[in-house]
């Protein structure tokens, strides 16, 4: 169940991160994260009498409150500077590796256990999904001086794998997702309003009727993700979920070759396609 709901993880994740590309051909990202994270927490906070917070636990509650400072909502606004500064090709390779950082976060926090086996298949997913995300588009001199501006990649994929390991954590002491999701959403809400509110960038506060659709479809996928990831993460080792939920770049390739018919088979994505799956089976077998 575990890998199922982090396979859900992924194929969300992936939405959103086409719905979000949609929507930034019509709406300046920060002005999209106030729209689409604070919708998602309204939602949440809507599903209250049907969900519940059962089983409260105050320790487990601060957990989730302090997540939500940098998850989702720090994340993201890293990962839009990363795409901004970097381009997307450098951007998605530096942000691939952070399975490796939850899984060796989970064993120095947590104690879990982490065989050959395991480890092998998470460089596995990693390296697929680099390849996936690699296109060789980089302009000339690209590379050049990366060191000082990547930065904000390193620190997304950082923060990302802490995430699960928090979240986890979190989870240990208060088994519910649905509360996790909805307490750290809330205060990612508010974060991102005071990022707003300093924000000196007008296009920040410039909307369209598309551009808001777009990012409030990318806020309920982004939502169904991390609460599919945060259900996984309640019965599953952050060893498991974590390179698992990595595989969005997978479903990301399905939705533009079948559904945008925006990529072809090629020889780069049937190696990467290859390494993942490999990986996956790797974690759910051995």
């Amino acid at each position: 169940m575990a890998a199922a709901l982090a396979l859900i993880a992924a194929a969300l994740f992936a939405a959103a991160l086409v719905t979000t590309q949609f929507g930034l051909r019509h709406m300046d990202g920060l002005a999209g994260a106030k729209f689409s994270v604070p919708l998602a927490a309204l939602v949440f906070w809507l599903m209250l009498p049907w969900q519940g917070f059962g089983g409260w636990n105050a320790a487990g509650a601060g957990v989730f409150l302090a997540l939500g400072v940098f998850f989702p909502v720090t994340v993201t606004l890293l990962a839009y500077e990363a795409n901004r500064r970097l381009g997307p090709t450098i951007a998605g390779a530096i942000g691939s590796t952070a399975p490796l950082f939850a899984v060796l976060g989970a064993v120095l926090f947590l104690g879990e256990r982490l065989r050959l086996t395991q480890m092998a298949a998470t460089l596995a997913i990693m390296a697929g999904s680099t390849v996936l995300i690699w296109r060789g588009g980089a302009p000339a001199g690209a590379l050049r001086g990366t060191a000082f501006v990547s930065w904000t990649a390193w620190l997304a994929a950082a923060l990302r794998a802490l995430a699960q390991v928090v979240a986890k954590a979190g989870l240990l002491l208060w088994p519910n997702p649905y509360a996790a999701v909805t307490l750290s959403y809330t205060v990612s809400a508010v974060v991102i309003w005071i990022v707003a509110a300093f924000s000196r960038r007008p296009e920040s506060r410039r909307y369209t009727a598309r551009g808001a659709g777009w990012f409030a479809l990318t806020g309920l996928c982004n939502g169904g993700a991390v609460m599919a990831l945060y259900a996984a993460l309640e019965t599953g080792a952050v060893n498991l979920v974590s390179p698992i939920a990595a595989t969005y770049p997978l479903f990301t390739l399905v939705i533009n070759a079948f559904i945008l018919r925006e990529e072809r088979a090629s020889a780069r994505v049937l190696g990467g396609v290859a390494l993942m799956v490999a990986g996956v089976a790797a974690l759910l077998i051995l």
